[in-house]
């Protein structure tokens, strides 16, 4: 059964938005447009709730971090423009991956903001969410956010847990995994340039086109603190959620039109083969 009715791997660069895109509209048209594609598909699984897995929402050392406030508000600037979102929780999927995780072993924190509901329940909403679901139909979200201090092979038993938890709901739900790749492709870039940028980024899209995506935890942890990439931990809950068995890869897109790596991909379904 399949668990998702649509799944996706996005990046989360300010100026795919095209109200950021500033005077430079070609610089991420390649993966804009692939957004639109996603987007698109997305709106005709017509799902209850997306679930979006972020690397710069809260963060709590050690522990996932799973969004319970009545809702979530943020914005985004870029070239001179703001871009606003505001998305509503879907609380009691939330409360229900949190409990799944915790009777699992894991470590996992359901967070919330100034009053228990209402209006003043709110927590932000950060540019790893913002920026996907810029073009997605607007819908209850849960937004969750991974700890590096936790091991990817407990990320990957945590996108486990999740797919139990929406098997046994009666809601449709998405996935996004947002993520951006390696960041130290420029010298100019705020994280200098590192041969490991190129390097990294080749070998995870070829990762993608093999339908491998476990074997990202196999990466050296020095090579990927000199690439840089904000994407393996998201990439490792989604493999999880949708094991390999299960899992069939469409790659839309990879560029680096700035500093870091983008890449556009959604992920399919399929019965065990």
């Amino acid at each position: 059964m399949n668990p998702f009715v649509f799944a996706c791997i996005t990046p989360h660069g300010g100026e795919i938005i095209p109200e950021l895109a500033g005077d430079k509209p070609e610089r991420m048209k390649l993966t804009r447009d692939s957004m639109v594609k996603l987007g698109k598909k997305m709106m005709a699984a017509n799902p209850d709730t997306i679930i979006v897995l972020t690397p710069h929402g809260t963060r709590i050392d050690g522990q996932f971090s799973i969004s319970n406030s009545e809702r979530m508000y943020g914005s985004f600037d870029e070239n001179g423009s703001v871009y606003e979102m505001e998305r509503m929780v879907d609380r009691d999927l939330a409360l229900r991956i949190t409990k799944a995780a915790r009777d699992s072993g894991l470590g996992v924190g359901s967070i919330n903001y100034a009053t228990a509901a209402g209006p003043l329940s709110c927590l932000p909403l950060d540019w790893g969410a913002i920026v996907p679901l810029a073009f997605m139909p607007d819908i209850p979200i849960v937004v969750i956010t991974p700890s590096r201090e936790v091991t990817l092979a407990d990320h990957y038993k945590f996108g486990e847990v999740v797919r139990e938890v929406v098997q046994n709901t009666s809601k449709k739900i998405a996935l996004i995994a947002s993520c951006d790749w390696a960041h130290a492709h420029d010298e100019k870039g705020p994280y200098g340039y590192d041969p490991a940028a190129a390097m990294l980024d080749e070998e995870v899209v070829g990762l993608f086109r093999s339908n491998e995506l476990e074997k990202m935890a196999q990466f050296d942890p020095e090579y990927v603190d000199a690439a840089k990439p904000d994407g393996i931990w998201q990439t490792m809950i989604l493999a999880g959620a949708i094991p390999k068995e299960n899992r069939s890869i469409h790659l839309y897109s990879y560029e680096v039109p700035t500093y870091f790596g983008l890449i556009c991909a959604e992920v399919s379904y399929v019965e065990d083969r």
